[in-house]
């Protein structure tokens, strides 16, 4: 008898999660609204140096993403200003639970869980609840010249972004911070996780030039500028990034 309300239990549970998962994800790509997404800064490495830049930080920082949004939404025709608004929250003081490379199936879940009550747990900014909450991690590059991966979970609609807290790489965390917020809105990746390479076509800005290559933008999900077979750059900003057809029918823009 206990086993099978232990069972009956975690069903209900699994159904909750499963309902809320499908009706976060109709909600989102409805673009019936603007999306508003809160971003929360966050020191990675307690760095006095990352502390400092975190504080200068400017309140319109996310102009560029907006417009950029704007104008690719536009492109696909969707009837909609400014689809995605982004709001600055409080410097969070928490670091997100980490996930060590290499985990296991089980060590995963574990972790998803954990972030997901993490995020829920972290506090609104005053006015509408947002819809994502995207938590932006900040490292000083001379503590760390390579970074974690990032990761945008359309379950819960949280991300974690790790960027580096340095001027000259605004523009390059712009592109990884979009990047991440459309995974939350279930846009996959169109690169090889063994290379980085765009695949072609779908990770291709211009997928249909001639030559081919070097190609002069990155395709958003594809991460990437590719210049040879073997050879491509990350984008200096989201001047250098279009959203590609493959990606706006993913996240709504575009009808099946």
């Amino acid at each position: 008898m206990w086993r099978n309300l232990r069972i009956l239990i975690l069903l209900l549970i699994l159904l909750i999660v499963a309902l809320n998962t499908y009706f976060d994800r109709k909600y989102s790509t409805d673009w019936n609204t603007p999306l508003r997404v809160t971003i929360y800064p966050i020191n990675g490495d307690g760095s006095a140096v990352t502390e400092q830049f975190i504080a200068r930080l400017r309140p319109d920082r996310f102009q560029a993403m907006e417009a950029f949004f704007e104008e690719e939404a536009s492109f696909r025709e969707l009837p909609l200003q400014r689809p995605i608004q982004f709001q600055s929250a409080p410097q969070l003081r928490d670091l997100p639970p980490s996930l060590d490379r290499g985990a296991n199936v089980l060590s995963v879940i574990w972790w998803s869980l954990r972030m997901r009550h993490w995020a829920w747990r972290s506090p609104d900014v005053p006015g509408v609840a947002p819809d994502i909450k995207l938590f932006v991690v900040y490292h000083d590059p001379a503590l760390s010249p390579t970074l974690a991966h990032s990761v945008g979970m359309q379950k819960g609609l949280y991300g974690v972004v790790n960027v580096f807290a340095d001027r000259s790489m605004l523009g390059s965390n712009d592109v990884i911070t979009a990047h991440e917020l459309l995974h939350t809105l279930g846009a996959t990746d169109k690169y090889d996780p063994r290379t980085s390479q765009p695949i072609h076509p779908i990770g291709y800005a211009e997928p249909d030039q001639e030559p081919l290559l070097p190609q002069t933008a990155a395709e958003l999900m594809g991460g990437r500028i590719p210049l040879t077979d073997n050879r491509s750059v990350t984008p200096e900003s989201l001047d250098q990034v279009i959203v590609g057809k493959l990606t706006a029918t993913e996240i709504g823009w575009l009808k099946r």
